[in-house]
Protein backbone atom coordinates (compact mmCIF):
# COMPACT_ATOMS: atom_id res chain seq x y z
CA UNK A 1 0.00 0.00 0.00
CA UNK A 2 1.09 3.41 -0.81
CA UNK A 3 0.83 6.46 1.71
CA UNK A 4 -2.21 7.46 -0.76
CA UNK A 5 -3.98 4.37 0.15
CA UNK A 6 -3.42 4.22 3.73
CA UNK A 7 -4.83 7.67 3.93
CA UNK A 8 -7.86 6.93 1.90
CA UNK A 9 -8.39 3.94 4.16
CA UNK A 10 -7.93 5.67 7.75
CA UNK A 11 -10.26 8.31 6.30
CA UNK A 12 -12.93 5.17 5.87
CA UNK A 13 -12.65 3.13 8.75
CA UNK A 14 -11.82 6.18 11.45
CA UNK A 15 -15.84 6.97 12.05
CA UNK A 16 -16.45 3.00 12.77
CA UNK A 17 -13.73 2.66 14.84
CA UNK A 18 -13.40 5.57 16.80
CA UNK A 19 -14.19 4.97 20.39
CA UNK A 20 -15.06 1.73 20.27
CA UNK A 21 -13.65 -1.39 22.36
CA UNK A 22 -11.04 -3.71 21.11
CA UNK A 23 -12.66 -7.04 22.14
CA UNK A 24 -10.62 -9.84 21.17
CA UNK A 25 -7.17 -9.87 19.36
CA UNK A 26 -5.80 -12.49 17.42
CA UNK A 27 -2.58 -13.57 15.67
CA UNK A 28 -3.67 -16.02 12.50
CA UNK A 29 -0.08 -15.90 10.93
CA UNK A 30 3.38 -14.85 12.11
CA UNK A 31 3.32 -11.20 10.46
CA UNK A 32 -0.42 -10.57 10.89
CA UNK A 33 -3.07 -9.23 13.39
CA UNK A 34 -6.72 -8.94 13.66
CA UNK A 35 -8.43 -6.87 16.18
CA UNK A 36 -12.21 -7.27 16.83
CA UNK A 37 -13.64 -3.56 18.02
CA UNK A 38 -16.56 -3.13 19.33
CA UNK A 39 -18.63 -0.16 17.85
CA UNK A 40 -22.24 0.27 19.37
CA UNK A 41 -24.48 -1.99 17.77
CA UNK A 42 -21.67 -3.71 15.68
CA UNK A 43 -17.92 -5.21 15.14
CA UNK A 44 -15.93 -4.78 12.89
CA UNK A 45 -12.63 -6.51 12.50
CA UNK A 46 -8.96 -4.29 11.51
CA UNK A 47 -6.56 -6.61 9.55
CA UNK A 48 -2.93 -5.15 10.01
CA UNK A 49 -0.35 -7.29 8.18
CA UNK A 50 3.66 -6.70 8.27
CA UNK A 51 4.33 -8.91 5.43
CA UNK A 52 6.98 -7.31 3.48
CA UNK A 53 4.74 -8.05 0.14
CA UNK A 54 1.31 -7.61 1.39
CA UNK A 55 2.09 -4.93 4.24
CA UNK A 56 -1.45 -3.00 4.46
CA UNK A 57 -4.63 -2.25 6.72
CA UNK A 58 -8.12 -2.28 6.28
CA UNK A 59 -11.46 -3.71 8.07
CA UNK A 60 -11.50 -7.35 6.89
CA UNK A 61 -14.79 -9.39 6.09
CA UNK A 62 -13.54 -12.68 6.12
CA UNK A 63 -12.55 -14.50 9.35
CA UNK A 64 -9.43 -15.76 9.60
CA UNK A 65 -8.30 -19.79 11.19
CA UNK A 66 -6.49 -19.10 14.16
CA UNK A 67 -3.59 -21.39 16.10
CA UNK A 68 -4.56 -23.23 18.98
CA UNK A 69 -2.38 -21.01 20.94
CA UNK A 70 -1.95 -17.72 20.67
CA UNK A 71 2.04 -16.43 20.51
CA UNK A 72 3.93 -14.46 22.75
CA UNK A 73 3.36 -11.29 21.11
CA UNK A 74 -0.41 -12.12 20.82
CA UNK A 75 -0.63 -12.48 24.50
CA UNK A 76 0.85 -9.51 25.33
CA UNK A 77 -1.17 -7.61 22.99
CA UNK A 78 -3.85 -9.21 25.04
CA UNK A 79 -3.14 -8.51 28.37
CA UNK A 80 -1.83 -4.62 27.37
CA UNK A 81 -4.29 -3.27 25.37
CA UNK A 82 -7.53 -5.21 25.09
CA UNK A 83 -10.52 -4.82 26.90
CA UNK A 84 -9.14 -1.17 26.16
CA UNK A 85 -11.30 1.75 24.23
CA UNK A 86 -9.84 3.28 20.85
CA UNK A 87 -8.94 7.18 20.86
CA UNK A 88 -6.92 8.12 18.25
CA UNK A 89 -6.13 6.79 14.46
CA UNK A 90 -2.73 9.03 13.43
CA UNK A 91 -1.25 8.69 9.87
CA UNK A 92 2.59 10.35 11.05
CA UNK A 93 3.73 12.68 8.38
CA UNK A 94 1.46 11.27 5.66
CA UNK A 95 3.61 8.26 4.89
CA UNK A 96 3.08 4.76 5.62
CA UNK A 97 3.12 4.48 9.87
CA UNK A 98 0.07 4.45 11.40
CA UNK A 99 -0.27 5.03 15.52
CA UNK A 100 -3.44 3.41 17.19
CA UNK A 101 -4.03 5.29 20.50
CA UNK A 102 -5.94 3.13 23.17
CA UNK A 103 -6.32 3.66 26.93
CA UNK A 104 -6.35 1.31 29.14
CA UNK A 105 -6.57 -0.09 32.60
CA UNK A 106 -2.77 -0.28 32.43
CA UNK A 107 -2.84 3.99 31.09
CA UNK A 108 -2.51 4.86 27.38
CA UNK A 109 -0.77 2.18 25.40
CA UNK A 110 0.00 3.05 21.70
CA UNK A 111 0.23 0.53 18.69
CA UNK A 112 2.43 1.75 15.93
CA UNK A 113 1.78 0.14 12.72
CA UNK A 114 5.17 0.66 10.17
CA UNK A 115 3.96 -0.49 6.64
CA UNK A 116 6.94 0.75 5.13
CA UNK A 117 8.74 -2.30 3.71
CA UNK A 118 11.84 -4.08 4.55
CA UNK A 119 11.37 -2.96 7.95
CA UNK A 120 7.67 -3.40 8.55
CA UNK A 121 6.61 -4.04 12.16
CA UNK A 122 4.55 -3.29 15.37
CA UNK A 123 5.35 -1.90 18.33
CA UNK A 124 3.39 -1.53 21.27
CA UNK A 125 4.42 2.11 23.67
CA UNK A 126 3.82 3.00 26.83
CA UNK A 127 2.69 6.41 27.83
CA UNK A 128 6.02 8.37 27.52
CA UNK A 129 6.65 6.59 24.03
CA UNK A 130 8.92 4.26 24.90
CA UNK A 131 9.12 0.96 23.60
CA UNK A 132 7.69 -2.52 25.28
CA UNK A 133 7.83 -5.01 22.70
CA UNK A 134 7.59 -5.18 19.07
CA UNK A 135 6.72 -8.51 16.57
CA UNK A 136 10.38 -8.25 15.20
CA UNK A 137 11.07 -9.17 18.53
CA UNK A 138 14.09 -6.96 19.10
CA UNK A 139 14.97 -7.19 22.55
CA UNK A 140 17.61 -4.52 22.62
CA UNK A 141 15.29 -1.77 21.39
CA UNK A 142 12.70 -2.30 24.90
CA UNK A 143 12.55 0.56 27.41
CA UNK A 144 13.86 2.80 24.35
CA UNK A 145 12.17 5.67 23.44
CA UNK A 146 10.15 5.12 19.46
CA UNK A 147 11.64 7.55 17.22
CA UNK A 148 9.78 6.94 13.61
CA UNK A 149 12.15 5.69 10.81
CA UNK A 150 12.25 8.60 7.61
CA UNK A 151 9.77 7.84 5.18
CA UNK A 152 12.08 7.15 1.56
CA UNK A 153 11.85 9.82 -1.44
CA UNK A 154 9.25 9.93 -3.53
CA UNK A 155 10.48 7.98 -6.22
CA UNK A 156 10.81 4.99 -5.16
CA UNK A 157 7.11 5.70 -3.63
CA UNK A 158 6.24 5.97 -7.34
CA UNK A 159 8.03 2.44 -8.40
CA UNK A 160 7.57 0.47 -5.17
CA UNK A 161 4.31 1.34 -3.88
CA UNK A 162 2.01 2.54 -6.93
CA UNK A 163 -1.49 3.05 -5.01
CA UNK A 164 -3.99 0.51 -5.61
CA UNK A 165 -6.68 0.48 -7.89
CA UNK A 166 -10.14 0.73 -6.41
CA UNK A 167 -13.37 0.44 -8.25
CA UNK A 168 -16.32 1.78 -7.45
CA UNK A 169 -18.13 -0.14 -4.82
CA UNK A 170 -21.84 0.33 -3.44
CA UNK A 171 -21.17 -0.85 0.25
CA UNK A 172 -19.74 0.11 3.01
CA UNK A 173 -16.20 0.18 3.68
CA UNK A 174 -15.30 -0.07 -0.48
CA UNK A 175 -11.80 0.58 -0.15
CA UNK A 176 -11.75 -2.08 2.51
CA UNK A 177 -13.46 -4.46 0.13
CA UNK A 178 -10.96 -3.30 -2.89
CA UNK A 179 -8.15 -4.09 -0.78
CA UNK A 180 -9.19 -7.52 0.22
CA UNK A 181 -9.86 -8.53 -2.90
CA UNK A 182 -6.42 -7.27 -4.33
CA UNK A 183 -4.31 -8.64 -1.76
CA UNK A 184 -6.22 -12.40 -1.77
CA UNK A 185 -5.09 -13.79 -4.74
CA UNK A 186 -1.40 -12.15 -4.20
CA UNK A 187 -1.01 -13.30 -0.33
CA UNK A 188 -1.77 -17.21 -1.75
CA UNK A 189 1.00 -17.26 -4.37
CA UNK A 190 3.30 -15.61 -2.50
CA UNK A 191 2.35 -18.39 0.85
CA UNK A 192 2.44 -20.99 -1.89
CA UNK A 193 5.88 -19.65 -3.03
CA UNK A 194 6.89 -19.33 0.48
CA UNK A 195 6.00 -23.11 1.55
CA UNK A 196 8.04 -24.34 -1.05
CA UNK A 197 11.20 -22.10 -0.20
CA UNK A 198 10.83 -23.52 3.53
CA UNK A 199 10.04 -26.84 2.83
CA UNK A 200 12.82 -27.16 0.44
CA UNK A 201 15.37 -25.50 3.07
CA UNK A 202 14.01 -28.16 6.18
CA UNK A 203 14.62 -30.88 3.06
CA UNK A 204 17.95 -30.16 2.29
CA UNK A 205 18.86 -29.44 5.97
CA UNK A 206 17.32 -32.78 7.15
CA UNK A 207 19.16 -34.87 4.33
CA UNK A 208 22.19 -33.80 4.81
CA UNK A 209 21.49 -34.31 8.71
CA UNK A 210 20.17 -38.16 7.97
CA UNK A 211 23.43 -38.63 5.79
CA UNK A 212 25.46 -37.66 8.56
CA UNK A 213 23.85 -39.75 11.01
CA UNK A 214 23.57 -42.77 8.88
CA UNK A 215 27.57 -42.58 8.31
CA UNK A 216 27.40 -42.13 12.29
CA UNK A 217 25.97 -45.25 12.54
CA UNK A 218 27.84 -47.10 10.29
CA UNK A 219 31.20 -46.03 11.80
CA UNK A 220 29.74 -47.28 15.50
CA UNK A 221 28.52 -50.52 14.04
CA UNK A 222 32.45 -50.69 12.17
CA UNK A 223 33.55 -50.07 15.45
CA UNK A 224 31.58 -52.97 17.21
CA UNK A 225 32.30 -55.24 14.89
CA UNK A 226 36.22 -55.61 16.14
CA UNK A 227 34.27 -56.67 19.14
CA UNK A 228 33.34 -59.78 17.36
CA UNK A 229 35.64 -62.49 18.88
CA UNK A 230 35.66 -60.82 22.55
CA UNK A 231 33.46 -63.10 24.55
CA UNK A 232 36.51 -66.00 23.43
CA UNK A 233 38.78 -63.88 24.41
CA UNK A 234 36.89 -63.17 27.69
CA UNK A 235 36.16 -67.03 28.41
CA UNK A 236 40.36 -68.00 27.71
CA UNK A 237 40.96 -65.17 30.07
CA UNK A 238 38.31 -66.70 32.61
CA UNK A 239 40.44 -70.21 32.33
CA UNK A 240 43.44 -68.67 33.10
CA UNK A 241 43.02 -66.00 35.77
CA UNK A 242 45.72 -67.01 37.89
CA UNK A 243 48.37 -66.56 35.19
CA UNK A 244 47.27 -62.89 35.09
CA UNK A 245 49.57 -60.91 37.27
CA UNK A 246 48.84 -56.87 38.59
CA UNK A 247 50.88 -54.33 35.60
CA UNK A 248 50.67 -57.09 33.30
CA UNK A 249 49.83 -55.06 29.79
CA UNK A 250 49.38 -58.31 27.66
CA UNK A 251 49.05 -62.16 27.88
CA UNK A 252 49.68 -64.63 25.23
CA UNK A 253 47.45 -67.60 25.51
CA UNK A 254 47.09 -70.71 23.64
CA UNK A 255 43.14 -70.68 22.06
CA UNK A 256 41.93 -73.83 22.51
CA UNK A 257 38.72 -72.93 20.54
CA UNK A 258 40.27 -72.82 17.26
CA UNK A 259 40.95 -76.74 16.52
CA UNK A 260 44.76 -75.71 15.35
CA UNK A 261 45.42 -73.77 18.88
CA UNK A 262 47.09 -71.11 18.02
CA UNK A 263 48.76 -69.00 20.16
CA UNK A 264 46.73 -65.60 20.99
CA UNK A 265 48.03 -62.12 22.49
CA UNK A 266 45.39 -60.04 24.33
CA UNK A 267 46.02 -56.89 25.65
CA UNK A 268 45.46 -55.57 29.40
CA UNK A 269 44.44 -52.46 31.24
CA UNK A 270 47.43 -52.91 33.88
CA UNK A 271 45.46 -50.71 36.09
CA UNK A 272 42.51 -53.03 36.55
CA UNK A 273 42.40 -56.74 38.19
CA UNK A 274 42.15 -60.20 36.03
CA UNK A 275 38.50 -60.18 36.68
CA UNK A 276 38.00 -56.64 35.75
CA UNK A 277 39.69 -57.13 32.44
CA UNK A 278 37.92 -60.42 31.72
CA UNK A 279 34.48 -58.32 32.68
CA UNK A 280 35.50 -55.97 30.16
CA UNK A 281 36.05 -58.24 27.44
CA UNK A 282 32.39 -59.64 27.68
CA UNK A 283 31.16 -56.24 28.40
CA UNK A 284 32.79 -55.31 24.58
CA UNK A 285 31.02 -58.41 23.15
CA UNK A 286 27.86 -57.40 24.63
CA UNK A 287 28.37 -54.30 22.72
CA UNK A 288 29.08 -56.22 19.33
CA UNK A 289 26.02 -57.96 19.64
CA UNK A 290 23.69 -54.91 20.51
CA UNK A 291 24.67 -52.88 17.54
CA UNK A 292 24.05 -55.90 15.38
CA UNK A 293 21.11 -56.01 16.81
CA UNK A 294 19.98 -52.26 16.84
CA UNK A 295 22.23 -50.64 14.19
CA UNK A 296 21.10 -52.13 10.64
CA UNK A 297 17.54 -51.17 11.28
CA UNK A 298 18.27 -48.19 12.09
CA UNK A 299 20.52 -47.61 9.13
CA UNK A 300 17.97 -48.94 6.73
CA UNK A 301 15.27 -46.83 8.15
CA UNK A 302 17.04 -43.50 7.98
CA UNK A 303 18.33 -44.82 3.91
CA UNK A 304 14.33 -45.01 3.53
CA UNK A 305 13.70 -41.29 4.60
CA UNK A 306 17.34 -40.38 2.78
CA UNK A 307 15.38 -41.80 -0.70
CA UNK A 308 11.86 -39.86 0.55
CA UNK A 309 13.54 -36.54 1.16
CA UNK A 310 15.36 -36.90 -2.40
CA UNK A 311 12.12 -37.82 -4.41
CA UNK A 312 10.26 -34.55 -2.54
CA UNK A 313 13.71 -32.60 -3.64
CA UNK A 314 13.38 -33.85 -7.10
CA UNK A 315 9.31 -32.78 -7.34
CA UNK A 316 9.90 -29.44 -5.90
CA UNK A 317 12.49 -28.52 -8.68
CA UNK A 318 10.51 -30.30 -11.48
CA UNK A 319 7.50 -27.76 -10.11
CA UNK A 320 5.23 -31.47 -9.17
CA UNK A 321 5.30 -31.06 -5.92
CA UNK A 322 2.71 -31.42 -3.35
CA UNK A 323 2.54 -30.99 0.37
CA UNK A 324 2.68 -34.95 1.71
CA UNK A 325 0.72 -36.77 4.24
CA UNK A 326 2.00 -36.94 7.78
CA UNK A 327 3.41 -39.96 8.87
CA UNK A 328 5.72 -41.61 11.74
CA UNK A 329 8.94 -41.09 10.15
CA UNK A 330 11.57 -39.01 10.17
CA UNK A 331 9.32 -36.76 7.59
CA UNK A 332 7.04 -35.75 10.25
CA UNK A 333 4.11 -33.21 9.81
CA UNK A 334 6.00 -30.32 11.25
CA UNK A 335 8.97 -31.37 8.32
CA UNK A 336 6.19 -31.30 6.28
CA UNK A 337 5.11 -27.91 7.36
CA UNK A 338 8.46 -26.30 7.75
CA UNK A 339 7.75 -26.28 11.23
CA UNK A 340 5.23 -24.11 11.36
CA UNK A 341 3.20 -25.98 14.09
CA UNK A 342 1.70 -23.82 17.08
CA UNK A 343 4.96 -25.70 19.30
CA UNK A 344 7.17 -24.88 16.67
CA UNK A 345 6.52 -21.02 15.85
CA UNK A 346 6.80 -20.69 19.79
CA UNK A 347 10.50 -19.63 20.53
CA UNK A 348 13.76 -21.75 19.38
CA UNK A 349 13.25 -24.07 22.44
CA UNK A 350 15.29 -27.17 22.06
CA UNK A 351 12.90 -29.81 21.14
CA UNK A 352 13.05 -33.50 21.56
CA UNK A 353 10.80 -36.62 21.06
CA UNK A 354 10.63 -39.15 23.92
CA UNK A 355 10.86 -42.95 23.50
CA UNK A 356 7.18 -42.78 23.59
CA UNK A 357 6.06 -40.22 21.11
CA UNK A 358 5.90 -37.24 23.71
CA UNK A 359 7.30 -33.68 22.56
CA UNK A 360 9.76 -32.53 25.36
CA UNK A 361 10.59 -29.10 24.94
CA UNK A 362 14.09 -27.18 27.39
CA UNK A 363 14.73 -23.98 27.70
CA UNK A 364 17.92 -22.21 26.66
CA UNK A 365 18.59 -19.45 28.87
CA UNK A 366 16.43 -17.48 31.46
CA UNK A 367 14.25 -15.78 29.10
CA UNK A 368 13.28 -19.32 27.41
CA UNK A 369 12.80 -20.56 30.28
CA UNK A 370 10.50 -18.13 31.41
CA UNK A 371 8.59 -18.40 28.14
CA UNK A 372 8.55 -21.94 27.88
CA UNK A 373 6.91 -22.78 31.04
CA UNK A 374 4.28 -19.16 31.50
CA UNK A 375 3.94 -19.27 27.96
CA UNK A 376 4.09 -22.48 25.81
CA UNK A 377 3.25 -25.07 28.93
CA UNK A 378 -0.56 -26.32 29.56
CA UNK A 379 -1.00 -26.75 33.18
CA UNK A 380 -1.15 -30.14 32.79
CA UNK A 381 1.82 -30.93 30.94
CA UNK A 382 4.88 -31.95 33.46
CA UNK A 383 7.98 -29.58 34.04
CA UNK A 384 10.93 -30.90 35.17
CA UNK A 385 14.08 -29.07 36.33
CA UNK A 386 17.36 -30.08 38.20
CA UNK A 387 17.18 -29.71 41.96
CA UNK A 388 19.35 -27.46 43.85
CA UNK A 389 21.31 -26.44 40.62
CA UNK A 390 20.68 -23.40 37.73
CA UNK A 391 19.79 -25.20 34.62
CA UNK A 392 16.87 -25.48 32.15
CA UNK A 393 13.41 -25.76 32.60
CA UNK A 394 12.22 -28.67 30.73
CA UNK A 395 8.42 -29.21 29.49
CA UNK A 396 6.64 -32.41 27.97
CA UNK A 397 3.49 -31.82 26.60
CA UNK A 398 0.69 -33.95 28.06
CA UNK A 399 -2.76 -34.17 27.27
CA UNK A 400 -4.90 -33.70 29.90
CA UNK A 401 -5.15 -36.49 32.38
CA UNK A 402 -2.57 -38.10 30.48
CA UNK A 403 -0.31 -40.01 32.87
CA UNK A 404 3.40 -39.45 32.47
CA UNK A 405 5.27 -43.06 30.45
CA UNK A 406 8.03 -44.09 32.43
CA UNK A 407 10.85 -43.94 29.62
CA UNK A 408 9.33 -40.68 28.98
CA UNK A 409 10.02 -39.30 32.53
CA UNK A 410 13.60 -40.60 31.89
CA UNK A 411 13.92 -39.07 29.13
CA UNK A 412 13.28 -35.98 29.82
CA UNK A 413 14.85 -36.19 33.87
CA UNK A 414 18.16 -36.54 31.71
CA UNK A 415 18.06 -34.07 29.41
CA UNK A 416 17.08 -31.63 32.80
CA UNK A 417 20.31 -33.14 33.94
CA UNK A 418 22.27 -32.44 30.87
CA UNK A 419 21.24 -29.06 30.46
CA UNK A 420 22.03 -28.12 33.75
CA UNK A 421 25.02 -27.48 36.14
CA UNK A 422 25.28 -30.94 37.51
CA UNK A 423 26.14 -32.05 33.77
CA UNK A 424 29.72 -32.80 35.28
CA UNK A 425 29.08 -35.08 37.70
CA UNK A 426 27.06 -37.34 35.33
CA UNK A 427 24.39 -37.79 38.28
CA UNK A 428 21.79 -36.11 40.19
CA UNK A 429 18.42 -35.47 41.19
CA UNK A 430 15.86 -34.09 38.95
CA UNK A 431 12.33 -33.01 40.28
CA UNK A 432 8.91 -33.05 38.56
CA UNK A 433 5.30 -31.67 38.94
CA UNK A 434 2.25 -30.31 36.86
CA UNK A 435 3.05 -27.29 35.45
CA UNK A 436 0.01 -25.54 36.97
CA UNK A 437 1.54 -25.82 40.24
CA UNK A 438 4.94 -24.37 38.97
CA UNK A 439 4.85 -20.28 39.88
CA UNK A 440 6.77 -17.23 39.33
CA UNK A 441 9.02 -16.18 42.16
CA UNK A 442 7.96 -12.93 42.25
CA UNK A 443 10.96 -10.39 42.97
CA UNK A 444 13.30 -12.90 41.91
CA UNK A 445 15.40 -13.29 38.43
CA UNK A 446 13.74 -14.39 35.49
CA UNK A 447 13.09 -18.00 35.73
CA UNK A 448 12.86 -18.18 39.17
CA UNK A 449 10.10 -19.84 39.86
CA UNK A 450 8.32 -21.77 43.21
CA UNK A 451 7.48 -25.18 42.95
CA UNK A 452 4.66 -27.13 45.21
CA UNK A 453 4.34 -30.73 45.18
CA UNK A 454 6.65 -31.96 43.50
CA UNK A 455 8.19 -35.39 43.44
CA UNK A 456 12.31 -36.39 42.98
CA UNK A 457 14.07 -38.87 40.47
CA UNK A 458 17.46 -39.67 40.47
CA UNK A 459 19.37 -39.89 36.95
CA UNK A 460 22.63 -40.95 35.67
CA UNK A 461 23.61 -39.85 32.06
CA UNK A 462 23.30 -42.46 29.43
CA UNK A 463 24.89 -42.33 26.32
CA UNK A 464 22.91 -45.11 24.88
CA UNK A 465 19.73 -43.15 25.75
CA UNK A 466 21.38 -39.45 25.42
CA UNK A 467 22.32 -40.81 21.45
CA UNK A 468 18.51 -42.21 21.30
CA UNK A 469 16.98 -38.58 21.99
CA UNK A 470 20.01 -36.69 20.14
CA UNK A 471 18.59 -38.90 17.00
CA UNK A 472 14.93 -37.42 17.72
CA UNK A 473 15.66 -34.04 18.54
CA UNK A 474 14.34 -31.81 15.86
Amino acid sequence: MSAIDIERVIGEITPALLHGRIQKIHQPVDRMLILAIRSPGETHRLLVSCEPETARLHVSFHPAPNPARPPSFCQFLRAQIQGGRLEDIRQLDHGRIVTFLVSTRHGSRTLVCALTPPGTNILVLDERGHILRDLNGQRHIAGQPYEPPPERGDAWTQERCRAVALPAVDERFPLSRAIEAHYHDKERTLTESRSKTQRLRVLRKSLAKTLRRIEALRQDLAKAAAYRDYARYGELLKANLQSVTPGMEAITLVDYYDPALPEVTLPLDRAKSALSNMSDYFKKHRKHLSAERELPPRIARAEQDVDAMRREITSIDEGTWTAPPATGSALSKNDITGGTSTENRRGPFRRFRSADGLPIFVGRNAQENEELTFGLAKGDDVWLHARGSPGSHVIVRLGKGTDLPRETLQDAATLALLYSDLKKSGKGDVIHTRRKWVKKAKGQARGAVIVTQEKTISVKLDRQRLAALKERQK
